[in-house]
């Protein structure tokens, strides 16, 4: 049985390797090549650059994680560090784009996405320690391994987190999440999510139809859609059905959230807004 995570011994906070040097409180490796760029069918069109201040290819930042059950904000990469590219991500059915955050409302470019995507929902939830009620045990319950009966799509406005998915050979690959980035991760897929350092995320989400918040903890196999994802993976190597993480029971995590349904060029001041007790995060 293979985790994302498990306890072990770490060493002192000052020599910790995963943990960022204050007062640095974040600094990712450098994965120069990663730095190519993303061909429009795979993932997306070229987006910003390097904050989001000129033109450039969509980039990712994505390493295999560690098996430290430390603090979930720390990198936690592996050692020696190992860079997960586009092209493997592409091959676990997960999409990334990278678009203007602070042209949002009306990008040209998301919504040819909604529109290709049939996205027909959104809603934006913020995720921080003075921003959600019972922020850490919410983060706590969205840390651990599920997954959704549904495309996972999270367009990042600001803050940054990271997503943790798992690949076919049943490790956990760290995907570095930050402003302008678009990701979708596919139904049926084991995932969990976590803020950085900074604590702090502001995030779009979109839907096909009415949004269902419902997340299901590893183990999970009994759903359709984590067959179809499991038949997605053996396209391209073969992988054991049986692999799970700490069982774990059905959970919904209640968030706050401004949403409503979205038309081509509505702003905030159009959509519906609401408190949802029952929202993913």
């Amino acid at each position: 049985m293979k985790v994302c995570s498990s306890l072990t011994a770490q060493p002192p906070l000052a020599t910790h390797p995963h943990r960022p040097t204050p007062p640095i409180f974040h600094t990712l490796p450098h994965f120069p090549e990663l730095a190519t760029p993303s061909s429009h069918q795979a993932f997306g069109p070229a987006g910003l650059g390097p904050g989001g201040s000129a033109p450039g290819p969509a980039t990712v930042q994505a390493w295999y994680t560690d098996n430290s059950a430390d603090n979930p904000s720390w990198l936690h990469h592996a050692e020696p560090v190992r860079p997960v590219g586009l092209e493997q991500l592409r091959g676990l059915g997960v999409l990334y784009w990278k678009l203007d955050a602070n042209e949002y409302e009306n990008d040209p470019e998301l919504e040819k996405i909604r529109k290709e995507r049939n996205y027909s929902w959104m809603d934006i939830t913020t995720i921080g320690r003075d921003k959600l009620p019972n922020y850490e045990e919410k983060i706590k319950m969205i840390y651990k391994e599920h997954l959704h009966l549904d495309d996972k799509i999270r367009f990042i406005l600001d803050g940054s987190g990271y997503s943790d998915v798992r690949d076919k050979e049943d490790r956990c690959s760290r995907i570095f999440m930050e402003k302008g980035d678009v990701i979708i991760l596919p139904a049926g897929i084991y995932h969990r999510f976590t803020l950085d350092e900074k604590k702090y995320e502001k995030a779009m989400r979109l839907f096909v139809g009415d949004p269902v918040w419902t997340a299901y903890n590893q183990p999970a196999d009994n759903f359709e859609a984590r067959r179809q994802n499991l038949e997605f993976l053996a396209q391209t190597a073969q992988r054991s059905p049986g692999a799970s993480c700490t069982p774990a029971p059905l959970v919904k995590v209640p968030g706050s959230v401004v949403s409503g349904p979205v038309s081509a060029g509505a702003s905030s001041s159009d959509r519906v807004n609401f408190i949802s007790p029952n929202a993913a995060i």
